[in-house]
């Protein structure tokens, strides 16, 4: 079985409430003064329930995922990637007002390959998110 997860952090098709992947301070409807629980991280989860395949990657690394996919789909056992996508909808008009191509391209800075990311120190780890194979 594969599971692709499209995580946008918030629930976009009933009205843009807060979910379990919300970042911390995020404005949606239900949480109009800021998110204030911690995103949780499903890859982390699927780790820890024995996943054989866990991967991340965002709408704007569309030839790694594409890869990913075709990796996942030929696994025999579970396989999980979460694919990170924006919400112009609901958290580029309640937030900082971004457009679908400014949250694109914010994608592509926040999220940076998972052996970059690993070599930085915590610091800077705190800013930017991993995309990757987490587990193969």
């Amino acid at each position: 079985m594969t599971v692709i997860c499209a995580n946008n952090a918030v629930y976009g098709m009933t009205g843009g409430q807060s979910g379990p992947t919300t970042p911390l301070d995020c404005y949606t409807t239900t949480s109009p003064q800021g998110n204030i629980e911690p995103p949780f991280d499903l890859c982390k989860l699927m780790d820890g329930a024995g996943a054989a395949y866990v991967a991340r990657y965002t709408v704007a690394h569309i030839h790694l995922l594409i890869k990913s996919i075709k990796t996942a789909l030929t696994n025999p056992n579970f396989s999980f990637i979460e694919v990170i996508s924006p919400c112009p909808t609901h958290i580029g008009k309640m937030n900082a007002s971004l457009s679908a191509v400014e949250m694109f391209r914010q994608l592509k800075q926040d999220y940076i390959p998972l052996a970059k990311y690993r070599k930085l120190p915590p610091e800077a780890q705190r800013k930017v998110k991993p995309v990757g194979e987490f587990v193969k």
